[in-house]
């Protein structure tokens, strides 16, 4: 989402959260108790390495396939879609497809296509994962645009709210809407978003917070805080809040960046 908020100050930088606590006390305060959901877990990690990444991407969606990194960017008229190289930063092909009203929004693979959303115009662009530079088809989509991913068959996306709507690739129809809770409520600003082994991990707006969702249920249950990963001495009055997840599968570990971030963090799940 969109609003250009400087995140407030965050901890010294951490390369593993193995001091946090079993269960974050920073969600919701449950409107009702006894839930019947359990807590979700603190999900403890390392940093395995530190990459630069591009401080001119409002960075929305994020994807690694092929030794390539995929990523969307925001801010109207500078959304873009482009492929990096994640070991230098380097932008080797990029598409400037926003516009005065155009915003881009989250990306995802499927399938050897691309989708981008967008923001608020509800439209989503399709592009072949070998050519950026022109979309091939686009979509309507009824609501806003935030996060997308897949889970092999069908597409998920969130719109800022509590839901994670599953959704056909091919008619763009939703298919099943869940509703993301933890034991202390619903859980809003479901941003970016990854399947990761079953699992769907989403970014809180706003925060340095994943929450890993059971797809089928929609409960929390895990969260890792990435609160204190990019240091004070590495931001500037551009620099925004942590949104980028994407999941390397043949080493099993995860790229975390952030909005106009110099770094690319390489994260191993403990």
């Amino acid at each position: 989402m969109k609003k250009f908020i400087l995140p407030a100050v965050l901890a010294l930088l951490l390369s593993c959260n193995g001091n946090q606590p079993d269960h974050d006390p920073t969600l919701p305060v449950p409107k009702e108790p006894g839930s019947g959901i359990p807590a979700p877990v603190n999900l403890k990690y390392t940093v395995l390495a530190v990459h630069p990444h591009d401080t001119g991407a409002y960075t929305q969606g994020l994807q690694y396939i092929n030794g390539k990194m995929y990523e969307g960017t925001g801010d109207f008229e500078q959304s873009s879609i482009r492929i990096t190289d994640w070991k230098t930063g380097k932008v080797e092909q990029k598409h400037i497809m926003g516009s005065n009203k155009i915003f881009g929004e989250g990306i995802t693979v499927f399938k050897d296509k691309i989708y981008q959303l967008t923001w608020q115009s509800h439209i989503v662009y399709v592009y072949g994962l070998n050519d950026i530079t022109k979309p091939v088809k686009t979509f309507p989509w009824p609501y806003e645009g935030w996060g997308i991913t897949n889970n092999g068959t069908n597409l998920i996306i969130s719109d800022g709210s509590s839901n994670l709507y599953f959704v056909d690739p091919e008619t763009f129809k939703v298919i099943n809407t869940i509703a993301v809770e933890s034991n202390r409520g619903p859980i809003d600003d479901l941003n970016e978003l990854e399947f990761i082994n079953g699992f769907v991990y989403a970014n809180v707006y706003q925060t340095d917070r994943i929450v890993k969702i059971d797809p089928e249920s929609g409960h929390v249950v895990g969260i890792l805080n990435f609160a204190g990963l990019l240091p004070d001495m590495e931001k500037t009055e551009r620099t925004d809040v942590l949104n980028g997840i994407a999941y390397d599968s043949a080493r099993n570990m995860l790229f975390i960046t952030g909005k106009r971030w110099p770094k690319l963090y390489e994260v191993q799940l403990n």
